[in-house]
C-alpha cells in the first residue's frame, strides 16, 4: 500500500480529532528511524509513531511497544528537553504533501509561552523529523542533510525551514471537474498520468480506482469524471482500507462489521497493524537468515572437518601393508647391504612366498627403511584410536548442527530465533571471533535480569481428549521439557532417527488410551523432518526411562523400554 497525500491528509484529520489539545509526556527513539511521542488527553494516553524509515515510512497512532535503547540517543533527549509539557495546538499538513507540522505550546527557560514545531517529512529516502522554533529556524533534526549528501536543501541546525520544492500540480487548488479535465485529457494513461500529474495521488491508488470502479485505463471524459468524483470523496470524507489484489487500498465504503468508527482512531490503527506486521515479518526473515547463515558456515567447517577425518581414515587402511613391508625388508635384510633402486622384491611369506614390490629409499641402509616402515605403522594404529572418537564426535556435531537448522526452518516469531540463538552463543561449536559477532547477527531480545529462565520456554499445547500434550520448538524447549516438565509417569515421544521435536503428555497418574497415544505420535511426526512423509516411526515411552547424559548437548537424550508406532503426520 502507499502512504501518499490523500492517506497522510486523512491520518492528520484523525490526529486532529484525537490528540489534538493533549500534552506531550514521554519522548522515546526505539531506533535511528522512528520517534514515539507519549501524548495524555482526556484521560487517555496515546503513543504517537513518526517513522522515516526508506520502506515504511508513516506516521500514526500505535498501540505496538518496541524495545528501546538503555540509554536515549542525543536527538532524543534534545526532544525530551523542548517537547515534554508541551501542548499540541494544532496538526496540519500543507496541500497533500507527505509532510506532517505539529505545532505545539511550550515554555522557555524564562518560563515564557512560545511556540514550537515538530516537523515530520514522510519522502522516502529522504524523509526526516526536524524541530523548529517559534521562526521556523532548525534546532535539530534526526538526520542532517546538506550539499555534500546530495540534498537539495540544509537540513541543519540554526538554518532556516524551507518546503521542499513541488512541481506537480495540488488538487485541492483544482476548482471543479473541468480544470481537472483540463490538465488530464492529453495523458497517455490514467493511473501514471495523474500520479505524475498531481501531488499525494499514487499510482497504487488510481489502479485500486480503477479496479473498484471497473473503468479501463484509458483517458476518457467519463473515465477522468469517475476518478475525479472519487478522489473528491477521499477527501471530503472518512476513507477506509480494504483488500485488493493481495494489498490494502483506499475506498470509501464503512468496513462491513458494525464498529463504530468515529469512537477509535480507525485509520491510524489499520496503519499501525499493517506497517507493524510487514515490520515483525522483514525483522524475522532478516534475523533468522543471519543465524541461518552463521549456522550454515559451521555446517561447512564440521562437514569439511569430517571429510579430512575419512580421508585419514582411508589412510590408516595401510597401515598393516607398513608393517608387512617393515617385516619382509628385516627377514631379508641379509641379502642386502645397501639399496641400489627405488624398489626391492622379495617373497612374501604371507602370500604362498609370491614376490612383493617394496618402495625403498636407496640413500638409507636397509634397517633405517624398515625402522621407517614400523614408525609409519605405528603413527597409524595410534592415530586410527584417535580418528575413530574424532568421526564419533564430528557425527554428533553434525547431527546437532541439523537439530538447530530444523528448528530454524520451524521458527515462526522473532522470540522463537532469540532462543535459538542463545542457545548457539552458549556453544562453542559456533563461537569463535570470525563468526559470531554483532555485526553479523543481531539479537532483538531483550535483556531482563530479573526474568526466570524457565518462564521463556512456552512449548506449544495441545489438548488430546482430556490430557494435555507439550510439543518444544527447539533445542532449548525440548531440554526443558523433557528435564524439568516430564514426570516419572508422564509420557514421552519421539520419531524414531529422525530430527524433531519432543512432545510429553502429561498424563496425571492415569493410563491413556490407544487412540490418545495414536494422534499425540501424529503430532509429534509433524513436528518433524518427516513432516510431508508417510508412516512415520515414532517412539514413546514413560519419564522415568528419559535421561539426559551428562554434558551432553542441549535436546539430547537417551531412553531405553521405548515402544514404536507408525503413524502418518496430523495435528486437529
Amino acid at each position: 500500500m502507499a502512504f501518499d497525500g490523500i492517506v497522510t491528509k486523512s491520518i492528520v484529520n484523525e490526529l486532529n480529532n484525537f490528540i489534538l489539545g493533549g500534552k506531550i509526556n514521554k519522548v522515546f527513539e526505539p531506533n535511528k528511524n522512528e520517534i514515539i511521542l507519549g501524548i495524555y488527553i482526556n484521560g487517555k494516553n496515546y503513543a504517537l509513531n513518526c517513522s522515516i524509515g526508506s520502506d515504511n515510512y508513516r506516521i500514526n497512532l500505535t498501540t505496538n511497544s518496541k524495545p528501546n535503547p538503555i540509554n536515549a540517543p542525543s536527538f532524543c533527549m534534545l526532544l525530551r528537553k523542548h517537547l515534554i509539557g508541551g501542548k499540541i495546538k494544532n496538526i496540519s499538513t500543507p496541500g497533500l504533501e507527505r509532510i506532517v507540522i505539529i505545532e505545539l505550546e511550550c515554555y522557555n527557560e524564562l518560563n515564557d509561552l512560545i511556540i514550537k514545531k515538530l516537523v515530520i517529512e514522510l519522502m522516502g529516502k529522504h524523509s526526516n523529523i526536524i524541530l523548529l522554533n517559534d521562526k521556523s529556524i532548525i534546532i535539530d533534526s534526526l538526520r542532517h542533510l546538506d550539499s555534500t549528501s546530495n540534498s537539495i536543501r540544509d537540513i541543519l541546525p540554526a538554518h532556516p525551514y524551507d518546503l521542499p520544492d513541488n512541481s506537480k500540480l495540488d488538487l485541492l487548488n483544482i476548482k471543479d471537474f473541468d480544470e481537472f479535465y483540463s490538465y488530464c485529457k492529453n495523458l497517455d494513461s490514467l493511473d501514471v498520468g495523474i500520479s505524475n500529474t498531481f501531488n499525494g495521488i499514487s499510482r497504487l491508488l488510481i489502479q485500486s480506482i480503477l479496479g473498484e470502479q471497473n473503468i479501463e485505463n484509458k483517458v476518457t471524459l467519463d473515465n477522468l469524471r469517475k476518478i475525479y468524483n472519487y478522489l473528491m470523496g477521499c477527501l471530503n470524507q472518512n476513507i477506509y482500507l480494504k483488500n485488493y489484489n493481495n494489498d490494502y487500498t483506499i475506498t470509501l465504503n464503512k468496513p462491513s462489521n458494525n464498529e463504530d468508527t468515529s469512537s477509535i482512531p480507525y485509520l491510524n490503527f489499520f496503519i499501525d497493524d499493517f506497517y507493524t506486521l510487514k515490520e515483525n515479518t522483514s525483522d524475522f526473515i532478516t534475523y533468522r537468515n543471519s543465524v541461518l547463515k552463521l549456522v550454515s558456515g559451521t555446517l561447512k567447517k564440521i562437514t569439511k572437518k569430517l571429510n579430512n577425518i575419512n580421508a585419514k581414515l582411508k589412510e590408516c587402511a595401510n597401515k598393516d601393508v607398513f608393517k608387512l613391508y617393515g617385516e619382509l625388508i628385516t627377514a631379508n635384510m641379509y641379502n642386502f647391504k645397501k639399496f641400489d633402486t627405488d624398489y626391492i622384491e622379495v617373497e612374501n611369506y604371507y602370500d604362498n612366498n609370491n614376490s612383493i614390490k617394496i618402495p625403498v629409499d636407496k640413500h638409507l641402509t636397509p634397517s633405517i627403511n624398515a625402522k621407517n616402515y614400523f614408525k609409519k605403522y605405528n603413527k597409524l594404529k595410534n592415530a586410527l584410536e584417535i580418528v575413530n572418537t574424532q568421526k564419533l564426535e564430528t557425527i554428533e556435531e553434525l547431527n546437532y548442527i541439523e537439530t538447530i537448522i530444523f528448528s530454524l526452518d520451524n521458527a515462526k516469531t522473532i522470540s522463537d530465533i532469540d532462543e535459538i540463538y542463545s542457545e548457539i552463543k552458549e556453544n562453542e561449536l559456533f563461537f569463535n571471533k570470525n563468526n559470531l559477532s554483532s555485526k553479523n547477527v543481531k539479537s532483538t531480545k531483550l535483556k531482563n535480569k530479573n526474568k526466570k529462565v524457565d518462564k521463556e520456554y512456552v512449548p506449544i499445547e495441545f489438548k488430546v481428549d482430556n490430557y494435555t500434550f507439550l510439543v518444544g520448538k527447539n533445542n532449548k524447549q525440548n531440554d526443558y521439557l523433557s528435564t524439568k516438565i516430564l514426570k516419572h509417569n508422564d509420557m514421552w515421544f519421539h520419531t524414531k532417527d529422525i530430527h524433531g521435536s519432543h512432545g510429553i503428555l502429561q498424563t496425571n497418574n492415569t493410563t491413556p488410551s490407544i487412540d490418545v497415544i495414536i494422534k499425540c505420535a501424529q503430532i509429534v511426526a509433524y513436528y518433524s523432518k518427516a513432516r510431508l512423509s508417510s508412516n512415520v516411526p515414532v517412539d514413546y515411552t514413560l519419564g522415568r526411562y528419559v535421561k539426559k547424559p551428562s554434558a551432553s548437548k542441549p535436546g539430547m537424550v537417551i531412553y531405553t523400554n521405548n515402544s514404536t508406532i507408525n503413524v502418518n503426520p496430523k495435528i486437529d
